[in-house]
């Protein structure tokens, strides 16, 4: 089982101090909703965001909607083999059941996503959710997954070919892997101390959803996934 965790993603509800600009109100009455009710995303309010502290890693709802569309349509979900997890900037957690299919569309994917800020689970009165959002640092994540191996993808960290870094998530009998889910920057200390290894597979930054494909792949090949599920050659 490889537990994939997409990181300090840049996705959050619209910060209480731009709720008065101009370019937010007017979204919010295009929207029929209160801007605390509204995912914050540049496209839209980069006018307004533009002096939030971290800009260059927020407001970037679009990252984790193409990530997760990868890993949860993926052969490996498909078989069982994968657990993903939402770790976002402000330290909440989004835990999904494999079994979930997301809205291919962006705009109906934000509105599942604010619904999911609001009710804290998808669909609201469901006693098996889909979606479950709590407040949790990405320490307090790792402990509760309990990994046998933290490894973050770095392009700073130990270059590996795709073939080596599947064996490495081979070997390992239960490892948590750990991607950027923003634009730009670097992790924070507290995250990048949860490593246990640093790998790179690529010398220059790739986008996370690239990264996202790569790591699954890697792990597909290495644990003969076809077989397992029946695939005639």
């Amino acid at each position: 089982m490889l537990h994939l965790i997409i990181a300090e993603a840049a996705l959050e509800t619209i910060p209480r101090e731009i709720w008065k600009h101009p370019a937010v109100r007017k979204y919010a009455k295009k929207r029929g909703k209160p801007p605390s009710l509204l995912l914050l995303d540049l496209s839209f309010h980069y006018s307004a965001a533009k002096k939030l502290p971290d800009i260059q890693k927020r407001g970037r709802p679009d990252i984790t909607h193409i990530a997760l569309l990868e890993a949860l349509g993926s052969p490996l979900n498909r078989a069982g083999m994968l657990r993903v997890y939402v770790h976002t900037y402000n330290d909440y957690v989004i835990k999904i059941d494999p079994s979930t299919r997301l809205p291919r569309n962006y705009l109906r994917f934000t509105g599942l996503i604010e619904q999911l800020f609001e009710t804290r689970k998808v669909p609201p009165e469901s006693e098996k959710p889909l979606l479950i959002l709590e407040q949790m640092s990405i320490r307090d994540l790792i402990g509760e997954i309990a990994p046998t191996k933290v490894i973050l993808m770095s392009e700073k960290g130990k270059y590996m070919d795709l073939i080596k870094f599947g064996e490495l998530l081979r070997s390992t009998p239960k490892p948590a892997v750990i991607v950027g889910g923003f634009q730009h920057g670097d992790f924070r200390e507290e995250t990048e101390s949860l490593a246990d290894e640093k790998v790179s597979l690529f010398p220059e930054p790739l986008d996370t959803w690239v990264i996202v494909s790569r790591i699954i792949t890697a792990y597909e090949i290495a644990t003969n996934i076809y077989r397992r599920v029946g695939v005639k050659r």
